[in-house]
């Protein structure tokens, strides 16, 4: 088996022409699968398994003495089984070019089916073990394979070259003189593990446009003598049983998680690239390589997460063992100090875990195959959780739990069911980390009919199982509504899920910052991470980010057996927490310098705010809020007291004021039926009528129908009936009117007939002083003011209705049917929206002209002149704003830089007016109001300082963490490299290469250098000193959002001496 690396090894994992090596006198059952093309084309397997005799085995036999050599090699088969059988499901492009190539393979036959993976499983331990034997020197000893000489010491060994031969450097050199494009690795004989070198530190060159071993006579070196190559490869017949070469497994890998492409794109490359014309038929080995693909996927878990060097093996495995840890999370027994536990309140929160959950309705799984043919490799050892209890608990608690209905906004989350006939699974949940955007263990599961707390329980608790922290702050798109009974629910679960959340550990449910504009109200500083304490600057939106990243596979995974695709899932949730642990380094470098620069601004205006305001009023304040941030039940300090004045209320206010009058006999009455306030408040809504008419009748077009026209001119001759009885009546109120009508309708009357929206209503806002009555002023006044207030929150609701349908839309809405109703949602709630900024502007206008007549000021402080920019949700911007705010820069030649100066979070606060006002006629003093505005304005204030200290508080910590946890794993590898017993594992024969193999990669490690001036640049806040080592560049263009600023570390060998060591092998 050691001889040879990339093809031996690989036809060894491919498990399909497996024959033992010849070092033991034993008699072992071996599985062997025999391909043949048969005579009308089809493609045929034959698998039995041998009893294969270790010390009879000559692999140099050559072919015609096969069959004499036959019974000593082999007994009799035991089994003759399946014929073209498969326990992977095969992807949708891969069922239509066997359909398309059907007459060029034929018919194939469908016949009992074979699974491979699971007598694979049998082996896997061996896998494993021969995997780590790979990492030592083998067999080599310090004689060179090539020219058999002893000095100099043979060292060096390509991973390119077929075989694990070790060489010396001239013969490395003379090797590779064709073949410059191969990796090396030198034999670290001090530290005990090979290290990459390049053939051109050994002093190769490429001499371009002369034969090999000729030197030109005026050779010229490239820029700086480097020149990078890019090779690629194809599939290649040797005479050799099917293999897959490890370089190409990894390969394919890397290229999966950076493309998103699938194993039949892969494998149609390589087809391509062997033979781009079509007129050769290739092997069709594309189920076979499905299948390597998940045994290298498993195995290269397995081993990164230390089993291979478990006594136990891979069948010692925990659940969630082989996940890739956060490192800057806080993790007990690992990188938090003794003393944690003990520590002072103002203090307990640094060791906070921010975690968070949601649901991605994209990742669904049609019903193909089924858990016993296909099932995971790996059962609940990385993110997904064991499938067998998972099920198990849907099964005992999916009916008991009843799921109330939303009392906040209409969550589809908690009201809509997402199951889709023909789908296995609807989706996936998830309990993640969101202040570091990282998968947690064992909190991954299927999702059935939609987001269901019964399924979104268990995968919370399994991911809090053993957790000993003091504070958990949770945040959920619908947690004011699945926190409510969560704690009785966990009481009807079993034990094993209970967690202590009154004495040790404090519970924190927060809604992420995108969500919250879609809640109610009250739900929009309750839940919000800007005004609750200890949470820094996390926006919890950390899951939705992750699902960005896992978006495109699931056109491929939505076709996978169960068992491939969380395999294939798991797969990339690990490369993304690794990705996320390498950049933890850059990442928290430009968090540190933001986070400085911001306190030291925001502490400034705080401070200069708090001294201009009284010291009693600040210090009340300052009470007021501290006892809402330890208890919410007790007055919210960022909400006001008062609300302005609605249309009914002033309305109830003019009965009365009416009712009175008519008592004391002073009543201002000339209709019998129609008082005074009735006539106007009859002209507002007629008013209202004529702008909805006008609105419609521009909407119907050129081309409207019959039916369209017709309702449309009924609602036109009702409305004309109505205001030709109304303006009888106003002529008895104002009787000047009569004479400024007739005037002009003799002026109109050889002109057409007007619409009944452009009919004048003649309201005493728009007609001249000396013909109205001022009391009939007053009355529009008090409705206009009451009708702006009204506008601007019916465009508040507007707006946050179209952020939730927007998210709604963004993430769940696929394909174009559920697009277009989903677009046609958004576009009424649009209509709505201009509706009520023309109300308001219709209203406000009115004020304007009334308030020269009444001598009414101070009333364009709390109604502002509304502009089309004004109108805009309260955190976040929409898509349409996006779009035309691109289309405004392409017009003026900007392009599409990818920032957006005007659009910052409330950390940076620009809010809209028209969420900040205050009103105006409420039953309170100037002074009170004026005295609850400053409260306000104070406490969001002070909360913005809060935040930025927390955060670096908490990135301080956050650094301390990184650096225990990555010390911490060094040393686990550590033990593990100094264990040299000569244990093996279980059904794995004793092989001390393997063990020295084991060894060698324990000692493998990697260390990055970023944060040497870190806490000298948070002690000094981010004056006169340098926190960008050199050599290292921080891109500030990239991106304007606070997690996408790119750090560049420097070129070139680290400093093993550095603060931050990264984690060996995580």
């Amino acid at each position: 088996m050691g001889k040879r690396r990339n093809a031996t090894v690989g036809a060894m994992m491919a498990a399909d022409d497996y024959i033992a090596e010849d070092t033991v006198n034993t008699h072992v059952n071996v599985h062997s699968t025999h391909y043949e093309l048969l005579a009308n084309g089809c493609l045929s397997t034959r698998s039995t398994v041998l009893n294969v005799s270790g010390s009879d085995h000559s692999p140099n036999v050559p072919q015609e003495d096969a069959a004499s050599s036959s019974n000593a090699m082999y007994s009799a088969p035991l089994e003759v089984t399946y014929i073209h059988g498969d326990d992977v499901p095969a992807e949708p492009g891969y069922a239509q070019h066997l359909e398309d190539t059907s007459a060029i393979r034929g018919l194939q036959k469908k016949r009992r089916m074979d699974h491979p993976l699971k007598n694979w499983l049998e082996e896997r331990e061996q896998f494993l073990s021969e995997s780590l034997r790979l990492e030592g020197k083998g067999d080599n000893g310090s004689e060179c394979s090539h020219c058999q000489q002893l000095e100099p010491s043979a060292v060096y060994r390509c991973l390119d070259c077929d075989g694990v031969d070790m060489v010396c450097e001239e013969c490395l050199l003379t090797i590779h003189r064709r073949n410059g494009l191969h990796r090396i690795q030198r034999w670290d004989a001090v530290n005990g593990f090979f290290k990459e070198v390049f053939l051109r530190s050994l002093g190769h060159y490429f001499q371009l446009g002369h034969p090999i071993g000729k030197q030109c006579p005026s050779p010229e070196s490239s820029f700086a003598s480097t020149f990078t190559v890019l090779d690629i490869n194809s599939i290649h017949e040797v005479r050799l049983y099917f293999s897959v070469t490890f370089r190409l497994l990894k390969h394919f890998q890397i290229l999966l998680f950076e493309s998103k492409s699938t194993v039949f794109e892969f494998y149609q490359t390589l087809v391509r690239l062997t033979d781009n014309t079509g007129t050769t038929l290739v092997k069709d080995r594309y189920r076979t390589l499905l299948r390597v693909v998940r045994e290298y996927r498993h195995i290269k878990m397995l081993k990164r997460a230390g089993q291979g060097h478990d006594r136990e093996g891979a069948e010692g495995t925990k659940c969630g063992q082989c996940a890739v840890l956060c490192p800057a999370c806080p993790q007990p027994g690992i990188n938090l100090p003794p003393d944690w536990q003990d520590a002072p309140p103002e203090r307990r929160f640094l060791y906070t875990l921010f975690v968070g959950l949601d649901a991605n309705f994209r990742l669904k799984r049609r019903m193909i195959s089924n858990h016993a043919s296909n099932p995971s490799l790996a059962k609940g050892w990385a993110y997904f959780v064991d499938e067998v209890d998972y099920k198990a608990f849907l099964h005992a608690f999916g009916k008991i739990i009843v799921q109330e209905p939303s009392n906040c906004s209409n969550h589809d989350a908690v009201n809509k069911q997402r199951g889709k006939e023909g789908f296995a699974a609807s989706g996936v949940g998830t309990c993640d980390c969101t202040q570091h955007d990282m998968k947690r263990p064992n909190s991954v599961g299927d999702l059935q009919l939609g987001e269901a707390y019964v399924n979104m329980d268990f995968l919370f608790f399994c991911s809090l199982i053993g957790n000993k922290l003091v504070k958990v702050v949770v945040s959920y798109d619908i947690a004011c509504q699945w926190s409510i009974h969560l704690w009785e629910r966990m009481q009807i679960y079993p034990v094993w899920m209970h967690i202590d959340h009154e004495e040790r550990t404090s519970f924190c449910f927060l809604i992420p910052k995108f969500h919250l504009p879609a809640h109610i109200r009250a739900c929009q500083t309750t839940y919000s991470f800007n005004y609750n304490k200890y949470s820094g600057r996390t926006d919890g939106e950390g899951v939705e980010r992750g699902w960005g990243h896992i978006n495109p596979v699931a056109t491929s995974t939505r076709e996978m057996g169960p068992g491939s695709r969380r395999d294939t899932l798991d797969d990339h949730f690990g490369d993304w927490n690794w990705t996320k642990t390498c950049g933890m380094g850059a990442l928290l470098l430009c968090r540190v310098r933001e986070a400085v620069l911001e306190l030291d601004e925001k502490t400034i205006l705080h401070d200069q705010f708090s001294k201009g305001l009284p010291a009693p009023d600040v210090a009340e304040w300052t009470q007021q809020l501290t006892a809402w941030e330890v208890d919410h039940s007790k007055p919210n300090p960022f909400e006001a007291t008062f609300k302005a004045l609605s249309q009914e209320s002033v309305r109830r206010q003019l009965a009365d004021e009416e009712a009175k009058d008519l008592t004391s006999g002073s009543s201002y009455v000339m209709h019998e039926d129609v008082t005074a306030s009735q006539l106007i408040i009859m002209g507002l809504d007629l008013e209202n009528q004529q702008q909805r008419l006008e609105t419609d009748y521009k909407a119907l077009g050129l081309h409207a129908t019959d039916d369209q026209r017709a309702k449309w001119t009924v609602r036109s001759n009702t409305l004309r009936r109505k205001i030709n009885s109304w303006i009888e009546v106003q002529q008895l109120y104002i009787p000047g009117l009569r004479l400024v009508r007739s005037c002009a309708a003799e002026a109109t009357q050889e002109q057409e007939e007007r619409q009944v929206y452009d009919i004048p209503l003649l309201l005493p806002s728009s007609i001249s002083s000396t013909l109205c009555d001022g009391r009939l002023r007053d009355i529009e006044w008090r409705l206009c003011y009451a009708q702006c207030t009204d506008s601007l929150d019916d465009l508040q609701d507007g707006l946050c209705m179209k952020a939730y349908v927007l998210i709604d839309k963004s993430r769940f809405q696929c394909g174009q049917v559920a697009n277009t109703r989903s677009q046609g949602i958004v576009d009424r709630i649009q209509a709505k929206i201009k509706t009520s900024a023309e109300r308001y502007r219709a209203a406000r206008d009115a004020i304007s002209k009334l308030a020269s007549m009444l001598g009414q000021l101070g009333w364009q402080e709390h109604l502002l002149k509304l502009k089309d920019e004004d109108i805009r949700p309260l955190l976040v911007e929409d898509a349409e704003e996006k779009k035309k705010k691109k289309k405004k820069k392409k017009g003026r030649g900007q392009g599409d830089t990818g920032t957006d100066a005007t659009h910052v979070s409330e950390g940076r606060r620009t809010v809209s007016w028209i969420w900040t006002r205050l009103g105006g006629e409420v039953d309170l003093g100037e002074d009170q109001r004026l005295h609850e505005s400053l409260q306000i304005e104070w406490c969001k204030s002070k909360a913005r300082m809060d935040c930025w200290q927390e955060e670096v508080a908490l990135l301080q910590e956050e650094k301390r963490r990184i650096i225990a946890f990555l010390g911490y794993q060094a040393t686990v590898w550590d033990e593990r490299a100094e264990d040299d017993g000569d244990w093996i594992l279980l059904k794995v024969s004793w092989d001390p290469v393997a063990i020295d193999g084991r060894i060698v990669f324990a000692k493998q490690s990697h260390c990055t250098c970023l944060w040497c001036s870190v806490d000298e640049f948070i002690r000094q806040g981010g004056k006169n000193v340098k926190l960008v080592p050199d050599g290292v560049t921080i891109d500030d263009d990239a991106n304007a959002d606070d997690d996408n600023d790119v750090v560049r570390p420097p070129q070139g060998d680290t400093n093993d001496n550095n603060e931050e060591s990264a984690s060996r092998h995580p």
